[in-house]
């Protein structure tokens, strides 16, 4: 299966139109006026960096029924969780109080965070880049960064150097970025893009595969947006080019 530049911008125009309706925040940004551009999206975070016993939001337009996933989403997310190996990770964090941990409040911090959503033609896939400061405006180091993931997510990525989180230059801004490597993009996500054709149902690629790397990084996909989805022959990215 083939993911072009072209469907890449369909699924983000689905995405911005479910966004406005659903108020989530996120907003395409062009670069020096040109059709180039990538998603954008901020959100308050409260984290702490020092012990990483931290995956509540503060201040993103997700609620609680982000939490919650329909059957149909279910067997998606089954067969995207197995193929990224993190079989173990929901079971886990549904066993530590529903992914909330305990912390004292005064080692808790509140920080901006600012993702990206970006094309890789090396890779033809999505790429989330994102950063993160604290409301003083200090950005956080590559460790604080790794100290906020989820103690689930965090030891199944450092187990696995090339899905890690790394600092890169966004490509398109030339500053330093946090990155989620893309290597095994397609690999976890062509048994769901699978599935969705052999059961006739829309599946938006760029939605779909956020909603498994956002949680990594403490960016959540509502669930409505999947109520949201209407059928469109360019959802199912299995294009070839000509």
């Amino acid at each position: 299966m083939y993911f072009q530049e072209e469907t890449f911008h369909h699924c983000c125009q689905l995405l911005l139109q479910q966004s406005e309706q659903l108020r989530d925040g996120w907003s395409w940004e062009s670069v020096q006026g040109s059709q180039v551009g990538y998603l954008r999206k901020t959100a308050l975070r409260s984290v702490d960096i020092n012990s990483s016993s931290v995956w509540d939001q503060v201040g993103s337009s997700s609620d609680s029924g982000s939490h919650t996933v329909c059957h149909q989403q279910q067997q998606e997310k089954s067969a995207l969780v197995a193929s990224f190996d993190a079989d173990n990770i929901e079971e886990d964090i549904a066993d530590d109080d529903g992914g909330v941990c305990s912390v004292s409040k005064d080692s808790r911090e509140v920080l901006q965070y600012e993702y990206h959503i970006l094309y890789s033609c090396s890779y033809s896939t999505p790429v989330l880049y994102f950063r993160a400061f604290t409301l003083e405006g200090r950005s956080l180091s590559l460790e604080e960064v790794w100290s906020s993931v989820h103690p689930n997510f965090r030891i199944r990525l450092q187990n696995s150097p090339l899905n890690t989180i790394t600092q890169q230059e966004h490509p398109l801004l030339g500053q330093p970025f946090f990155m989620l490597h893309p290597c095994k993009t397609e690999e976890f996500m062509k048994p769901v893009l699978q599935l969705a054709q052999d059961q006739h149902r829309p599946v938006n690629y760029v939605l779909t595969w956020l909603s498994v790397v956002g949680p990594l990084v403490g960016l959540d996909v509502p669930l409505m947006y999947f109520t949201l989805l209407l059928p469109s022959p360019a959802l199912l990215s299995n294009n070839k080019p000509n």
